[in-house]
């Protein structure tokens, strides 16, 4: 990939991470409820599932996918189901606590894997990763290599955005230690329409 395509992708690449999503979400809550050291996992997990769509996708699975109705329905639900079980257990989930707590290795398997699931089971991101990437690839040039260049450029920027967005979570801690389960609700219901949307939205 020419470096002033890189620029161009890389570019869109960032507009493209900062737009507010699951994964955003979900980073979100998990900076409020268990630091950034933590979500380092969710992070990771979501960043990690993004590549592998997003290289799928450039190696022609998302157009094969997209072409079939029956299993792109069936991604939509399963993507949706996923999204509304998140909800729910955010929904009865405890309220923040600003005591400082251990972190597990099944915890931060939990961590890792809500984000790695969140990220794959999201059609969204296949339709987008799949009309998106076309342009940046150059038919003369190894397929294999640039798709390389392009999981790794994004997978850089997701995760220095869902980092950021962790870290701002992070600061307001006290904030929601206030405010009780009120918080878990409201991030728990956005991620159930989330997960209601995704199967009727076109």
């Amino acid at each position: 990939m020419p470096f002033d395509t890189w620029l161009l992708y890389l570019a869109t690449c960032f507009g493209i991470a900062v737009v507010p999503g699951p994964n955003a979400l979900l980073a979100l809550t998990h900076g409020a409820l268990h630091g950034n050291r933590k979500t380092l996992f969710t992070i990771t997990g979501g960043v990690l599932g993004f590549a592998i769509v997003l290289s799928l996708c450039a190696l022609g699975l998302g157009a094969l996918i997209q072409a079939s109705a029956s299993w792109f329905f069936a991604l939509k639900v399963a993507g949706g189901l996923y999204l509304i079980w998140l909800g729910f257990g955010l929904w009865r989930a405890a309220p923040v606590s600003l005591e400082a707590t251990g972190a597990t290795s099944s915890r931060s398997w939990s961590l890792f894997r809500q984000g790695l699931v969140s990220a794959i089971s999201n059609p969204k991101a296949l339709l987008l990763f799949t009309a998106f990437i076309p342009p940046f690839l150059d038919s003369h040039r190894s397929i294999i290599a640039q798709t390389i260049t392009i999981a790794l450029t994004y997978a850089v920027v997701e995760f220095i955005v869902e980092y950021l967005v962790a870290s701002a979570a992070h600061r307001v801690r006290p904030w929601l230690a206030r405010t009780g389960r009120r918080f878990n609700k409201v991030c728990g219901g956005f991620f159930v329409l989330f997960g209601l949307a995704l199967p009727i939205h076109a």
